[in-house]
């Protein structure tokens, strides 16, 4: 008996550390996750808020570059032109020389299978036949309701796949467990195909192929990402201007929702406390071109003063600004902000709906605003994408919402699953989960573990070093004795104040910052060992931190002004585009400074610059390899 008891406890002690041990991985990876997932949402938001520079400067651009208003009536007829299938694809010749996969249409499941294996190896296909499928992809969407309804039954279940993001492994490994699109294995890509990984095009072929032969069993939502001016700069350095003319509208074309057996609703985001169904049934969906291009009012007089009546101003097939003279090429803005609700917003816990300020678009809606809505539309669960978790799937709101997210190694390798689900009529959804495993899969888990957090502290640590003379003054203003510390709360404060991140500090301050005996922290160690280069040393660090920062946001700005694509900008269109944009932005840098900064990257002082590779050239060194210790600083 003695041995017995003494066994069992040894068995409990055993399990009491292993419990703990499992506890504590799954909080660092808690807490690694929520450094990636808040780093994202701020980019999100970043790019919502480019809709009201966009709005901002198009009130002002007149002033600065009037002769680009006549751009809309110039242009009309060559626009209309371009827009026939023959001027995309028939300019564009295939070589004998290329020896990548040739597609045959009209399409069958044969082009499906070369497809696969063409990309498997890695091989490009042809821009002609890209915008030959993104042609005749277009042309069938165009006949597609907003909302597409599916039935299943036993012989036929539905599988619903969520964001990929490029990750073609991701969309490799689904067709391997679960079979190619056929008419007895019907799929629905719920959005966000596109965008961030480095096969997005190779992705979204695949899916449009796949539309093309199967156009009543593959069925296609839009996501939030699947928007040009998201992708502006990516794919016109990838693919040219053709292909991205061609995206502005398919795209807009995507249906954006499907209903499955009249009772569940599929959509990207999620829904608000107005989402009102009846009209999205009923949207011009194409009109919504970009999340980054709102909606503008117009003159209710109809006042053809150019003074009083505001002119709507957007981009062209060609990324230049033009105007619209008829409110018809927007949608209301009560019908954009319906899409926008569908396409950004996420579930929570907490009753209500209240504005997503993690992303800056859409909506938290809680679960009295499901139960309402679902009620009201005689639904019973809503499956959306959007957010990536950490087994693929999550079900809430007493199980009637459902996140499904398809990308594994979304954030780091080991950072999350992959999942799809799958339906049939009369019985509960079936889960199945997967991770593309590569080198790192096969290490320990703790070891997965510490790669994954190093990863995360290495991209917080960027965006503190981005921010460094605003938390430097933060800092010092707290620091009432000059000492060079702060207590851990005043750090915390500064950092949460300045960053917006919305992040456990506290938590994460041994990874950040050093630590005195008593407590206390030596707050410009929160710089320690990484830097921002500098282009060229006359350059000030407000500027060039300012850069940084909003690189992205500069590079789709600029991108949209290039008219010509060249990758070239005039030194007087930069500074004219800068005074718009720290004037929105309220960036409080001498003018001087930029002209100063733009006339040294004039290298062949020709009054041109490369404003991509001028955006290149400010970038994060990390002076250290090992930004974390094994085994001696753990998140959480």
């Amino acid at each position: 008996i003695f041995c017995g008891s003494a066994a069992l406890k040894a068995a409990l002690i055993i399990q009491n550390w292993y419990r703990g041990y499992k506890a504590r991985l799954k909080a660092r990876q808690h807490y690694a996750l929520t450094i990636f997932q808040s780093i994202e949402y701020a980019d999100e938001q970043g790019q919502m808020q480019l809709s009201t520079f966009f709005s901002f400067m198009f009130e002002n651009y007149a002033h600065v570059h009037k002769e680009e208003l006549e751009l809309r009536n110039q242009s009309l007829e060559s626009e209309q032109d371009l827009r026939d299938r023959h001027d995309y694809v028939d300019l564009i010749d295939v070589p004998d020389s290329y020896n990548g996969p040739r597609l045959q249409f009209p399409l069958t499941c044969t082009d499906i299978d070369l497809l696969l294996e063409a990309f498997k190896e890695q091989q490009i296909l042809h821009a002609h036949y890209v915008l030959e499928v993104l042609f005749e992809t277009k042309k069938v969407l165009k006949q597609m309701p907003n909302f597409t309804h599916v039935q299943t039954s036993p012989s036929k279940e539905l599988t619903i796949c969520g964001d990929l993001h490029g990750k073609l492994d991701d969309l490799f490994m689904i067709f391997y467990k679960n079979g190619l699109p056929s008419e007895s294995n019907p799929y629905v890509f719920n959005g966000d195909f596109v965008d961030r990984g480095k096969n997005s095009i190779e992705i979204l072929i695949i899916l449009c192929v796949s539309f093309l032969v199967y156009p009543n069993d593959l069925h296609l939502n839009r996501g939030n990402h699947e928007d040009f001016m998201m992708n502006l700069s990516s794919y016109l350095q990838l693919h040219g201007k053709r292909i991205l003319q061609i995206l502005e509208e398919l795209y807009a074309w995507l249906p954006i929702g499907t209903i499955v057996d009249n009772e569940i609703l599929v959509i990207h985001g999620g829904i608000s406390e107005t989402t009102d169904l009846n009209l999205l049934h009923r949207v011009e969906r194409n009109k919504m071109k970009s999340v980054l291009i709102p909606p503008t009012e117009t003159n209710r007089d109809n006042d053809t003063d150019s003074k009083h009546n505001k002119v709507g101003v957007t981009f062209n097939a060609h990324g230049r600004i033009k105007t619209n003279g008829s409110p018809s090429e927007h949608l209301p803005k009560h019908e954009w902000e319906q899409i926008i609700d569908i396409l950004w917003s996420d579930p929570r816990g907490k009753n209500g709906c209240f504005p997503n300020t993690g992303r800056g678009g859409g909506c938290y809606f809680g679960p009295d605003v499901t139960s309402k809505i679902l009620n009201k539309y005689q639904l019973k669960m809503l499956i959306r994408s959007h957010e990536c978790k950490p087994e693929g799937y999550e079900i809430c709101h007493d199980g009637k919402v459902v996140t499904i997210f398809s990308a594994s190694n979304y954030y780091e390798e080991g950072s999350n699953r992959g999942a799809y689900i799958k339906l049939c009529s009369g019985t509960a959804p079936r889960f199945f989960q997967y991770q593309v495993t590569k080198a790192t899969c096969f290490q320990p888990l703790r070891q997965r573990l510490y790669t994954m957090e190093s990863s995360a502290i290495k991209i917080l640590k960027e965006r503190v070093i981005s921010r460094k003379s605003d938390l430097t003054r933060a800092f010092q203003l707290q620091d009432h004795r000059k000492s060079g510390k702060l207590s851990l709360s005043q750090w915390a404060f500064c950092m949460e104040n300045i960053l917006g991140l919305n992040l456990p500090w506290r938590s994460l301050s041994s990874n950040l910052v050093n630590i005195d005996k008593n407590g206390n922290v030596e707050y410009m160690s929160s710089f320690q060992n990484i830097h921002i280069e500098k282009p060229v040393e006359e350059a000030h660090s407000t500027l060039v931190e300012t850069l940084y920062r909003y690189r992205s946001d500069l590079e789709i700005i600029f991108n949209a002004i290039d008219t010509d694509h060249s990758g070239l900008i005039s030194i007087e269109e930069f500074r004219a585009m800068w005074k718009l944009f720290s004037a929105h932005y309220h960036v409080l840098i001498d003018d001087s400074q930029v002209n100063k900064l733009a006339n040294i990257m004039d290298l062949n002082k020709d009054g041109s610059i490369d404003f991509n590779e001028f955006l290149k050239a400010f970038y994060v060194v990390h002076r250290y390899e090992d930004l974390m210790k094994p085994g001696v600083t753990n998140l959480g």
